[in-house]
């Protein structure tokens, strides 16, 4: 069993709130927009840490994470990118891929808005855990928390950090 915080659009931004999560969890899926590496540095200090590098992520943190990060946890297959899309409307650099073999489980930021649902035509459950950076145009700054145990994805928790200024 594997307690798991995941976060998304930081944009350099980690304050105790975030962190009183972080060490309640087993693991930390970050969905990319870090901006300063010092989020991810603290992260990995406390927790295991799987990231994706986003769009506002600079050279160094694309040296450090990958664009795609596909993994096992437990026996779930995870695939976490930045810029995913969602349900029917995937973003098409990975339309083929999502097609031809998909994860039980894909996770992408970069909307800003939480969003979590199943998408039946490719069997598997799409999340994004919104933004918990206070940078952008979400209002309210959130992360998710779930539990993987097996091939069960269970116990999915909304975490509501408050406003964003």
């Amino acid at each position: 069993m594997k307690k798991i915080l995941l976060l998304s659009d930081t944009h350099s931004y980690i304050d105790d709130v975030i962190l009183k999560y972080v060490n309640q969890a087993d693991e930390v899926w970050h969905a990319g927009d870090i901006g300063d590496l010092k989020v991810t540095d603290t992260l990995k200090k406390l927790k295991p840490l799987r990231a994706v590098y986003g769009n506002i992520d600079d050279g160094q943190a694309r040296l450090e994470f990958p664009l795609h990060n596909r993994f096992m946890c437990e026996d779930v297959s995870v695939w976490i990118t930045h810029i995913g899309g969602y349900p029917g409307k995937y973003n098409p650099n990975i339309k083929a891929e999502m097609l031809t073999n998909p994860p039980k489980l894909f996770i992408c930021g970069h909307s800003h808005i939480l969003k979590v649902m199943f998408d039946k035509k490719n069997n598997l459950l799409h999340m994004n855990p919104g933004a918990c950076g206070k940078s952008g145009f979400h209002q309210v700054r959130t992360m998710l928390r779930f539990v993987i145990e097996g091939d069960k994805i269970k116990d999915l928790e909304i975490i509501e950090l408050g406003k964003r200024a």
